[in-house]
């Protein structure tokens, strides 16, 4: 049973860390004052509302209302849940994360039973692949497409052999066993609900590994007649198609330094250059190349090669992969397409072929550039005006998609060159006009929260969030806390804990409150940036600190009149009284 992680380690944690870095290896940041921008990674949008403080360590979006600290936004980007967040900036900080015995970490209890099923589940279809009666079949096949044993025991393939209740009787050993088998798709309840029986049939089973290395899914391969040929695990708590790559995991394990990443269709593709010592390449779940997998793939290596049929359907498919690719390719990451000839795929041509022959191929794959530009100009006549005027008109929406970048301005040179016009006339119908509301005027981004309309406890709270170094000016807040005013006891939270811990920014004050009903109100706080740079906030603070003091006087005073109506105060009450009048 895993413990939970110290809040100590968290705080250190997220001192060491620099949430402009984390963000900005995803998401391209631009430095904008005294903070960065983007647009959103979390909306769709064209003006950049994301903003991402240094200081702070907090990003916030004006557009969506997207906000949190570093480990928030893993959890958000990468949909890691919150254990995995403070693994991944551990491992980038070079810590090791120690545990707590006694406790268990909220999150991870919910998915780490699935994530332990699902390994016993590959350990059992490789353990099939060994000694069931019925392997012999599936050790042929994989012999005739040419694999040797260390790379099947690498890739983890094992074999799901025939019947409808083999994996039920090994693992669904109970209640909580059975319905992790469902949970994960391993297992399908009957139409009639009369039970449940195996997902995979009779088939080569390959695990699907995430990043971490933990299985999440499997991919059957039928050795039969029945369909269909390959079959996935369903969508499930631990397994998203649209952001997991077969493969990946063991290209990252087999290679230190990945220079480049080749996608290809299929398992059998990606486990047969692997038999030919060529360990870079990967392949989708079923799925068309999505923005997470080429996030993904651009953060294991700057260069993509995609290779697809050199058919119609693989043409497609590839202007579909470069349509996808476009708003992601900012300098330092390149796109290339690898079309093979008619009737051949990766597994078939590098056996033919062999490894060297083939990766000459995967060099000399088609730039994205030229892959556009051709593929728009074989259907127009670019030698008329009318084809060039068509030219542009079609190449415009797609190079408005690319990230403003050295590679962007050489695209629209490219395009001014072909269509023989001036590039500054070019750029000019890049740019597209702001987005019109309903009436008629252009769209306007959300102002940062600002100083005024908040009560001064909101405002002494916000002040502290924003540099909570000030804290250490005050020996102790000027009034003892209390439920009279709203958010006191909050204030006094806060200020403890900047009192014995000092050297915590925002975003590691914020991680102290997760989970808590008072998280989202601090975090609106934390948005706030002071209307002047110049601004004296010792001052500001001092001065909301008096008015809640005051505030509490006059609430005291009205508590005690209130109440001499209906009896006779006592004398410490009197005095109270009195004393409260003449300070007032």
């Amino acid at each position: 049973m895993a413990g939970r992680i110290p809040q100590m380690f968290i705080d250190d944690l997220l001192i060491r860390t620099d949430i402009v870095e984390v963000i900005d290896s995803r998401v391209q940041l631009k430095k904008a004052g005294r903070e960065y921008k983007a647009c959103c990674p979390f909306h769709n949008e064209k003006t950049p509302s994301f903003t991402v403080s240094q200081v702070k360590q907090f990003y916030h979006c004006f557009g969506c209302g997207a906000h949190g600290t570093a480990i928030s936004f893993l959890m958000e980007f990468e949909h890691m849940d919150f254990v995995e967040a403070v693994e991944d900036l551990a491992h980038m900080a070079g810590l090791e994360v120690p545990r707590e015995a006694g406790f268990e970490t909220g999150t991870q209890s919910t998915t780490q039973p699935l994530y332990e099923l699902l390994e016993k589940a590959s350990a059992w279809y490789q353990q099939q692949l060994r000694n069931h009666s019925q392997a012999g079949r599936a050790v042929d096949y994989l012999k005739q497409r040419g694999l040797s044993g260390d790379v099947a025991a690498r890739f983890g393939i094992g074999f799901a052999p025939p019947g409808w209740d083999n994996l039920l009787t090994a693992l669904g050993t109970d209640a909580t066993a059975r319905q992790g088998l469902q949970e994960t798709g391993l297992v399908i309840e009957r139409t009639d609900a009369s039970g449940v029986y195996d997902r995979f049939r009779d088939r080569i089973q390959f695990p699907i590994h995430d990043r971490r290395g933990r299985t999440i899914g499997f991919g059957g391969r039928v050795l039969g007649d029945d369909t269909p040929k390959y079959l996935n695990s369903p969508e499930s708590s631990v397994f998203h198609k649209g952001q997991e790559l077969y493969g990946l995991f063991e290209a990252r394990k087999a290679m230190r330094k990945l220079d480049r990443l080749l996608v290809v269709e299929g398992y059998m593709d990606v486990v047969a250059l692997a038999q030919f010592d060529i360990n870079y390449a990967v392949a989708t779940l079923g799925t068309a190349t999505t923005p997470e997998h080429l996030e993904r793939l651009y953060r294991a290596a700057p260069e993509v090669v995609f290779c697809f049929d050199g058919d119609r359907a693989g043409r497609q498919a590839a202007w579909r992969a470069l349509e996808n690719t476009l708003p992601v390719l900012r300098d330092g990451r390149e796109a290339r397409f690898l079309f093979l000839p008619e009737g051949e795929d990766p597994d078939s041509l590098v056996r033919q072929i062999g490894k060297q022959p083939f990766e000459q191929q995967i060099g000399g794959a088609v730039h994205l550039s030229d892959f556009l530009f051709d593929h728009l100009a074989s259907e127009l006549d670019i030698d008329s005006i009318d084809g060039r005027a068509r030219l542009v008109d079609q190449a415009r929406p797609l190079l408005a998609r690319l990230p403003d970048s050295v590679f962007r301005q050489l695209m629209v040179e490219q395009l001014a060159i072909l269509a023989r016009t001036d590039v500054a006339r070019l750029e000019e119908r890049l740019v597209k006009p702001a987005r019109q509301d309903q009436a008629g005027a252009p769209r306007r981004v959300p102002s940062p929260v600002q100083h005024g309309g908040k009560s001064p406890v909101r405002e002494a709270i916000a002040i502290l969030l924003h540099q909570p170094e000030l804290a250490q000016q005050l020996e102790a807040l000027p009034f003892p806390s209390s439920e009279l005013l709203p958010g006191i006891p909050l204030l006094a939270e806060l200020f403890e804990l900047l009192k014995r811990q000092p050297g915590l920014n925002t975003g590691s004050i914020l991680e102290h409150w997760r989970g808590r009903d008072a998280a989202r109100h601090l975090s609106r706080l934390a948005q706030w940036t002071p209307l002047a740079e110049n601004l004296d906030l010792a001052a500001e603070l001092h001065g909301h600190l008096g008015k809640i003091v005051r505030m509490l006087a006059e609430q005291r005073i009205s508590q005690l009149l209130e109440d001499e109506t209906r009896r006779t105060l006592n004398n410490e009450e009197k005095q109270e009284l009195k004393e409260l009048l003449q300070e007032r």
